[in-house]
């Protein structure tokens, strides 16, 4: 697995992390997985040389921390950089975000809530630090805490050693900007595939210019770049309400992968490596995030890493996803 800087913190990360989301189970992703199944899926991550987990407290509520943490009493805490993040709350008030099942989340920013989930999240995990702690979306009203103020909390906390390094999801460029002026920001995290480059515009270009690793999720659009797929897949749970997920837009994917099939041969890979590839073939400090729920899973991930795509056949998948995105 290639290897690549953290931003400016010097700690080395695999270009390819896992993400939890799936792991963690419950209903957005049709129910909880196999405890065993996920635990060996993680504890086969560094033998397979991916050294990156992602993780979060709104992952079905607590669960995928719990599960990572299940896993790491099986595993050498210092070959693992964990990500986890605050933000996203359930057990006391905030700002209206999703409802997951019959149970409301909220974002909270605060710094009275974000020194309430560090420990949450470091007993759920059981470990004394994180590498990368998160803010997971950001503030807003009628709960809006300035960033000045969760910067105040997120620095004392890493002065403390619970957390190594301050990262960013889903944030804009003005976010990052005024994050940037109140201490190092190293890792940003933003929705990247070749089917929604939206995040190009802007958001790359700030990370680029300030020495931010880039960190892609949903990179296979929650398995539709998988190529595994059927005609008449029937999407559970998140993905139902997402674009590409549509049955006006889900049979252009189709086709789109269709016409990648000479790219699999010539690259000898499947339609999910060519589609993580194309993603890393973007910039050397662009990370992504595959989920995963099994250790084959895995297995076929990573060969994306050791694909060399070239720029011509790059730009080609590139027309394509913009042809069927009018």
């Amino acid at each position: 697995m290639n290897q690549m800087k953290l931003g400016k913190t010097g700690k080395t990360i695999s270009r390819m992390g896992l993400g939890t989301w799936s792991i963690g189970g419950g209903p957005a992703w049709g129910g909880d997985k196999d405890l065993k199944t996920c635990i060996d899926t993680i504890r086969a991550c560094p033998g397979l040389g991916i050294n990156l987990i992602d993780t979060a407290p709104g992952y079905n509520f607590g669960n995928s921390e719990k599960i990572l943490g299940k896993a790491l009493e099986g595993m050498n805490r210092e070959d693992v950089v964990i990500i986890t993040k605050c933000g996203i709350v359930w057990d006391r008030k905030g700002s209206l975000f999703n409802k997951v099942g019959d149970r409301q989340l909220y974002k909270n920013l605060s710094k009275a809530s974000i020194y309430e989930e560090i420990d949450q999240s470091l007993e759920r995990l059981g470990t004394d630090y994180v590498d990368v702690y998160m803010t997971h979306w950001q503030a807003v009203e009628p709960y809006f805490t300035p960033i000045a103020e969760t910067m105040e909390a997120l620095n004392d906390l890493k002065a403390k050693g619970k957390i190594k390094a301050i990262g960013a999801a889903n944030a804009t460029p003005e976010h990052i900007k005024e994050y940037l002026k109140y201490g190092e920001l190293d890792i940003v995290q933003g929705k990247y595939s070749i089917l929604d480059r939206g995040i190009e515009k802007d958001l790359i270009p700030i990370c680029r210019d300030n020495g931010i690793t880039l960190q892609a999720y949903s990179p296979l659009e929650q398995g539709l770049l998988s190529g595994c797929l059927p005609r008449d897949y029937q999407p559970v749970g998140a993905q139902c309400n997402k674009k590409w997920f549509q049955p006006d837009t889900m049979p252009k994917a189709m086709d789109m992968m269709d016409q990648w099939k000479p790219l699999c041969e010539k690259y000898d890979c499947s339609i999910a490596n060519l589609a993580l590839a194309w993603i890393l073939a973007q910039g050397d400090f662009i990370n992504l995030l595959s989920g995963a729920n099994k250790v084959s899973e895995i297995e076929m991930n990573v060969k994306s890493a050791s694909i060399n795509l070239s720029k011509e056949d790059s730009d080609w998948m590139r027309q394509l996803a913009e042809e069927i995105d009018q």
